[in-house]
């Protein structure tokens, strides 16, 4: 994958516009706050999975030896690990709804981290990707796949059927394998288990509130036993299966709302954020702006984006949501942002993309991302939030202009960037300039007003001293032409302020000399 990233990376900064294995410490409120380790996981020593239909007939001879003859345990599930060749067969397999992992499950993990990638495996090829399916999974026929183990692994429904306990056979199967240390500590007696849940939680120090990271997936594992859970918007989930061994939990920036944050040092589909072992009955965590740095901004981005679609879905008449496959990149070192929404196609064969990687080129636009964000120099929740909310602004007018406006808008950008030394909006006055006019004055008044509803009418406004003039639409909605009324008129069609003056008259007459107004005094 290093090829992809190296033509990937510069492809992006070139289309940029300004924009505005874990260990544990205490939070403020006694919390446990995660340290995330990134970077690749350096796995140690295969170790024997207790899950297996062996091993777990082993241990139900242990338990039961008068019913072991007439218990036969059949495999419930296989352990496999599939080698997509292209992104179709990686989003076939992603579409099936199994959880893939990039690292074998059942390894020691020496040092935790959020990707890997198998020595065997050239690098600009997709990983091993491994996963827990059904006994009587319909493999896809062009896929390669291998079967690496038949399991028995015991649900809620069939933890004491036919007199047997088996969260006992369960932990009994731990103990032969040499997996005694991992089982959770025994309460009431040696076959307790417990079904993870728990509250993630971030703090906003400029409102001096803690509040959930929403929406977001958790998800847990003990060697092939996975549950998976989003959390609610106060930050809670809940797993629906029981475990009697410490799961690994992390976060998948996966959201359920409709958005994906997937940039690591590899192209990934999601990021992913290790909270490392924790309690078979739950992990909490409090995330704060001391926590660490990827891990704080991917939460902030995340509710950033949560707060921006659930806004949409509620306004009336509605805001576009933005697209439900939307992709989005954080940089740590860059102060740049951009809504290129390339997963999307815009300029994917302008910019000779297939051309350049031919093969490899469906690879990339799969990972390509809709939304770049530039965090250098944005330390705060507010500040992050803010920028998340600007580019999130941006896929929702995607979403009314179209993809042929988009061109027009990202053609801009890239041109202006290039051209105006590098002044990433330009001068006002060059061809098409007017795309980037309105989109901009959308995308910095949404940032406006959304910060200012959550975090006060005091609230700076954003873009003021631009060329174009967020103004206008900031003196509309101050004299009662709200947000969900100027989005109606932002059309394909509108690709200048005059096209925009016209429209608006022509779509709210009764606000025509307010509009005349703020246009004249914004001129």
């Amino acid at each position: 994958m290093k090829n992809l990233f190296t033509f990937c990376l510069p492809l992006l900064l070139c289309c940029a516009c300004i924009g505005q294995g874990a260990l544990e410490k205490e939070g403020p409120g006694g919390v446990p706050e995660p340290e995330v380790a990134h970077g690749m996981i350096v796995l140690g020593d295969q170790l024997e999975d207790p899950y297996s239909v062996e091993n777990m007939s082993k241990a139900l001879a242990a338990l039961y030896p008068t019913k072991a003859d007439r218990v036969v345990l059949p495999a419930t599930d296989l352990y496999v690990r599939f080698l997509p060749a292209d992104d179709l067969q990686l989003r076939l397999l992603r579409e099936l709804g199994i959880e893939l992992t990039d690292h074998p499950v059942d390894y020691e993990i020496v040092r935790e981290g959020d990707w890997y990638h198998d020595p065997g495996v050239p690098e600009d090829r997709i990983t091993w990707q491994y996963a827990v399916v059904p006994k009587d999974f319909q493999f896809p026929s062009k896929v390669r796949y291998e079967l690496l183990d038949e399991c028995y692994i015991p649900d809620a429904a069939s933890t004491k059927a036919d007199g047997v306990d088996w969260a006992a056979v369960e932990r009994e199967a731990f103990l032969q394998t040499g997996n005694g240390a991992l089982l959770a500590a025994a309460t009431k007696a040696e076959s307790s288990s417990a079904k993870p849940q728990g509250r993630i939680t971030i703090v906003d120090a400029g409102l001096g509130v803690t509040e959930g990271v929403k929406g977001v997936r958790v998800s847990c594992n003990t060697f092939v036993k996975f549950a998976h859970a989003f959390t609610d918007e106060e930050g809670c989930y809940a797993m629906s299966k029981s475990f009697a061994s410490q799961p690994r939990y992390r976060l998948v920036f996966q959201n359920s709302a409709g958005f994906e944050i997937g940039f690591n040092l590899l192209l990934t589909p999601a990021s992913v954020s290790t909270l490392g072992k924790g309690e078979a009955t739950g992990l909490d965590a409090e995330i704060t702006q001391d926590s660490e740095r990827k891990l704080f901004s991917r939460c902030v981005v995340n509710n950033a984006g949560y707060d921006f679609y659930q806004r949409c879905r509620k306004a009336d008449p509605s805001v576009k949501t933005p697209p439900s496959n939307l992709r989005i990149w954080l940089f740590q070192r860059l102060s740049t942002g951009c809504a290129m929404m390339m997963q999307q196609g815009v300029l994917f064969e302008e910019l000779g993309v297939k051309k350049l990687l031919g093969e490899y080129a469906d690879l990339l636009k799969t990972f390509l991302p809709d939304l770049t964000i530039g965090l250098k120099g944005l330390d705060s929740y507010h500040d992050i939030y803010a920028q998340a909310l600007h580019e999130f602004a941006h896929a929702s007018h995607f979403m009314l202009a179209g993809s042929d406006y988009w061109e027009h808008y990202a053609r801009f950008v890239v041109k202006s960037f290039v051209t105006s030394g590098f002044v990433t909006y330009g001068m006002g006055t060059e061809e098409d300039h007017g795309y980037c006019e309105v989109g901009e004055m959308w995308a910095y008044f949404c940032q406006t007003m959304l910060c200012r509803e959550r975090y006060g009418s005091d609230n700076p406004a954003y873009g003021l001293n631009h060329w174009f003039r967020p103004q206008i639409f900031l003196m509309l909605e101050e004299r009662g032409l709200g947000p969900e009324k100027i989005f109606q008129v932002l059309s394909s069609d509108v690709s200048d302020r005059e096209v925009l003056q016209k429209k608006l008259k022509s779509y709210y007459p009764e606000y025509k000399s307010v509009i005349n107004q703020a246009f004249a005094r914004y001129n």
